[in-house]
């Protein structure tokens, strides 16, 4: 791979935004070892949400599509991208996407969850190439903070 993480960034036409302030008495991220651990991202946007509310197919008023909750998870993964370099400060150190958690606040009858965690998944891979390849859990909740439709945390290996 010749082109750095961030010229790769810049190629898809996506930019790495100020880490967001934690919402309560957390860090956005920790380094253990070789290992950096994001707390949960949400999908803000200048520190606001662009949609709120539970994913479901049906199109009811108060949800978000399976189709949008997947853009919102690609927020996801770029804030969570953003929140590594502030402990790494050089994405270029990224050896590998380890694991990726994602939360999808579900309606009861909304089964889709792995298809949303892949806007989150597909932009760790157009990213990092091989090293985005990782494990994954997609996980349905009630509800997420501040009515977010979804969630993404990581855990990257760095050297």
């Amino acid at each position: 791979m010749s082109d750095t993480y961030e010229e790769r960034l810049a190629q898809l036409g996506l930019e790495l935004p100020e880490v967001a302030r934690p919402l309560a008495a957390y860090a956005p991220a920790v380094v253990s070892g070789k290992h950096v651990y994001t707390a949960g991202q949400l999908p803000l946007v200048s520190g606001a949400l662009p949609a709120t509310g539970v994913v479901s197919g049906t199109g009811a008023p108060g949800t978000v599509s399976p189709e949008r909750a997947a853009e919102l998870a690609e927020r996801c993964a770029l804030n969570a991208i953003a929140a590594v370099k502030s402990r790494i400060e050089d994405l270029d150190r990224i050896q590998h996407i380890v694991k990726v958690t994602g939360f999808v606040a579900s309606a009861p009858d909304f089964y889709g969850q792995p298809a949303v965690v892949d806007g989150a998944s597909t932009l760790l891979g157009r990213v990092f190439g091989a090293a985005g390849v990782h494990a994954r859990s997609a996980v349905g909740v009630s509800v997420l903070p501040l009515n977010s439709p979804v969630e993404v945390e990581l855990i990257v290996e760095f050297h």
